[in-house]
């Protein structure tokens, strides 16, 4: 099936793909405000470990095989995270250092995510920089090296409170390290339709670069990649949102055991809220044209609704029309959209114009949704806006060199 993203210029596509990277950083902070509410900080520590450490190795190692940069070594595990929803570029800015194949360390110039979780204290801080990424790290290494281990140099809480870099981590290889173990959720995810969804091979005769095969560089340039390579890298990371969110919902499922409809409430409330400000962003940096015609290109493109081979619809003038798919069967974003619940695009359109709406017809798995205008404004959801404390939520990419970063 034809992504949707090969609709999309070359140079439109080198503009989304830190988008879309920043959206999927962005799902947490519209999903972990639902967790604390429900089950308390001390729940939602093990809900995020439970969550990243389930879908990380498996999406690092689509995107390794995706762009041919397969190996065992600390280059490998440097470029994975260049193209990781964890690391999104600038606003997660990690810079790297190689000092031979088994040695490397990294540092964050910028960690937004330090910046969101600071002024809600030093638990916060402390459960995000040492609760949460202690296994995280590891986990996401192991899909490259199962004995390498990331550690850190120094990390927050921040001492003095402007201390810069913010963070600073080793990563070491080495043969004596006991290997990892991967998470039993694991198991679980590998099944999933998400994990095993196939998307079209990259063209290699496409104009641009094809792969990552060559060497690590300071910043990840999008517009050196062909078209191709882009579609891909797109259709991947949309699967990296999937099998985030996918994890999320096991953990939180654990939680509340069998009371389905908290379940439900909460893995909705997320998606209001991410479905919102990713709409918001994607419309912005592409500079599409508003009102209806932008809402339906939006949703287009929204990672809700991508990729093709994954999230079945059509999409028309002013209509979305979804059908039963792989989606589905996982339980994913778009099996919470139903004619008895529509917030979820709501919050989409209404990101591009607060007087749209949407009317939905047909059954659970398979429907229609009409965008209309209405004559009066609409508020903003209450999930949006959380997602809005974000420093994410308004960040602004600049344009930078892209170096090489050689063993000196």
């Amino acid at each position: 099936m034809t992504s949707r993203f090969a609709s999309l210029s070359r140079d439109e596509l080198a503009v989304l793909m830190p988008e879309l990277l920043l959206i999927g950083q962005l799902i947490d902070r519209s999903g972990m405000a639902w967790v604390i509410a429900n089950f308390g900080r001390e729940e939602m520590l093990q809900v995020a470990i439970e969550e990243w450490m389930g879908a990380s190795p498996i999406y690092t190692k689509r995107m390794q095989r995706a762009l041919d940069f397969e190996g065992d070594d600390v280059v490998t595990i440097f470029k994975g995270m260049q193209l990781d929803i964890g690391a999104p570029p600038q606003f997660m800015d990690f810079r790297y250092t190689v000092h031979d194949k088994w040695h490397g360390e990294f540092h964050l110039d910028h960690c937004g995510a330090l910046l969101d979780v600071e002024p809600m204290g030093e638990d916060y801080v402390r459960g995000m920089c040492h609760d949460i990424e202690d296994p995280t790290f590891d986990a996401t290494a192991a899909a490259t090296n199962r004995r390498a281990q990331i550690r850190p140099i120094h990390r927050p809480p921040r001492t003095p409170a402007d201390r810069h870099p913010h963070c600073a981590w080793t990563v070491v290889i080495d043969e004596s390290y006991p290997e990892v173990d991967d998470h039993p959720v694991l198991d679980v995810m590998r099944r999933t339709r998400a994990a095993r969804t196939e998307l079209d091979p990259i063209d290699p005769d496409d104009e641009g670069q094809p792969d990552y095969s060559g060497p690590l560089v300071s910043d990840f340039d999008f517009g050196a990649f062909s078209h191709s390579a882009l579609v891909r890298m797109a259709d991947e990371v949309s699967l990296q949102m999937h099998l985030l969110n996918l994890s999320y919902v096991i953990a939180v499922g654990k939680r509340a055991g069998t009371n389905t409809e908290l379940l439900t409430d909460i893995c909705t409330k997320q998606l209001i809220g991410i479905a919102g400000i990713a709409a918001e962003r994607i419309h912005r940096a592409l500079r599409l044209p508003g009102g209806v015609e932008g809402a339906v290109r939006t949703l287009q493109l929204h990672p809700m609704l991508n990729p093709a081979a994954y999230v079945e619809a059509e999409f028309g003038p002013d209509v979305v029309h979804v059908q039963r798919s792989a989606a589905h069967e996982d339980g994913a974003w778009v099996s919470l959209v139903t004619p008895d619940e529509v917030r979820p695009l709501q919050a989409a359109v209404r990101a591009i114009d607060n007087r749209l709406d949407v009317e939905l017809t047909g059954t659970a798995q398979e429907w229609t949704a009409r965008i209309v205008e209405t004559g009066s404004e609409a508020e903003e959801f209450s999930e949006v806006s959380v997602v809005r404390i974000s420093g994410g939520s308004t960040w602004e990419f600049e344009d930078r060199k892209s170096l090489p970063l050689t063993v000196l």
